[in-house]
């Protein structure tokens, strides 16, 4: 059996594999088209009968090489890289929901996605409801209507750091018939890999962690190929009905475990454009090379920092899975590696809002 390699042996060698003269870096492919030699093999590409690139809006190799790399950190199948987290999680949710869906989202998530489920979505005829993530299972099946196509959730909220139960979760979604979606910035699959408790689908923003240096907003997600959509054919018409836009091509049947990503690549993409450029895709590259020694420090140094204010008599509360004190630091250990979680924490200083933002006004 094939050892699998670790994370950070990953973090430099997944993805782009040069041949013998080619750069060890993965090459920007800075173009907007692709030449081919006949329009029959052009044809081919549009009637997705054969892979390749013809336009950069859909598809560009730089962006493929990276995407693989994180499709292999996380060990999904196959992956898609988008121009921001925000566009990462509107395709996770659409290329799934369609007018007159509904889908169930933990409330504890970041704002901006809040509001693209709530308002945004609304207006495109797709209905959200929103449960506490610490729900039973019991209270998570009674949000099920019988339109409901997804669970959405965030390994690690952000910024109130709450931790999901990932299991509980993809054991209400299956036994239901539906896919589990979760975002995993804050972890990174360095320290966890929602794959591994049962969710399908996982979604970053790589603007944070994976990226790591301010310099590129991006998003990427990840298929895990193991939600079978055939299995639930009348719930996911758009996964497995014919699409008229290609002919009557089915995409469950024709892509199988890959048919996520490739619904979302063809359709979402070729028709919103919502793409990162190459350049972007490289910088993005280069930083994930560092991922696991960054992600590292970022925790270690937080232990530190939380311990320290945990002990301050300035300070009311702290919220930072990694104390023994908080109240998902048992979860942490089972779901997290060395149950570290991110570099964020939440706490609360003594004396409001007037003392809180004279500290923050104060921070070096």
């Amino acid at each position: 059996m094939k050892k699998q390699l670790s994370p950070d042996t990953l973090c430099l060698t997944a993805g782009w594999q040069p041949k013998k003269g080619e750069p060890r870096q993965v090459p920007i492919y800075q173009s907007t088209t692709f030449t081919y030699e006949t329009s029959e093999q052009m044809a081919d590409l549009f009637d997705l009968k054969a892979e390749g690139y013809f336009y950069t809006r859909l598809q560009n190799p730089t962006n493929d090489y990276v995407a693989t790399k994180i499709a292999a950190l996380e060990g999904g199948v196959a992956a898609m890289l988008t121009s921001s987290g925000q566009a990462a999680n509107f395709f996770s949710i659409f290329n799934i929901c369609e007018v007159g869906d509904h889908f169930i989202s933990t409330s504890a998530i970041y704002g901006g996605t809040y509001n693209l489920f709530s308002t945004t979505m609304k207006k495109m005829g797709i209905e959200v409801t929103f449960i506490d993530p610490e729900s039973s299972e019991e209270e998570i099946s009674a949000a099920f209507k019988s339109n409901t196509k997804l669970i959405f959730g965030e390994t690690v909220t952000n910024p109130t750091v709450n931790i999901l139960d990932i299991e509980k979760f993809a054991k209400v979604a299956h036994n239901h018939g539906v896919p589990l979606i979760i975002d995993n910035t804050f972890p990174t699959p360095i320290n966890c890999r929602p794959f591994e408790w049962g969710a399908d689908i996982v979604t970053h923003a790589t603007t944070k962690y994976m990226d790591g240096h301010s310099a590129t907003v991006g998003g990427a997600i990840v298929d895990s190929g193991n939600f079978d959509w055939m299995a639930h054919a009348e719930k996911f018409p758009g996964m497995t009905n014919p699409d008229p836009s290609y002919h009557g091509l089915s995409f469950a049947q024709s892509f199988g475990k890959k048919a996520f990503i490739v619904k979302a690549t063809t359709q979402l993409m070729r028709d919103f454009g919502s793409i990162p450029s190459p350049f972007n895709s490289y910088l993005l590259n280069i930083s994930l090379e560092s991922l696991q020694c960054r992600v590292d420090r970022h925790c270690d140094n937080a232990q530190i920092v939380a311990e320290w204010l945990e002990s301050r008599p300035e300070v009311a509360w702290i919220k930072f899975p990694g104390l023994k004190s908080d109240k998902y630091y048992d979860l942490a250990q089972k779901m997290f590696r060395k149950g570290k979680t991110s570099g964020v924490m939440c706490f609360g200083i003594k004396g409001g809002r007037e003392r809180s933002i004279k500290f923050m006004d104060n921070l070096k």
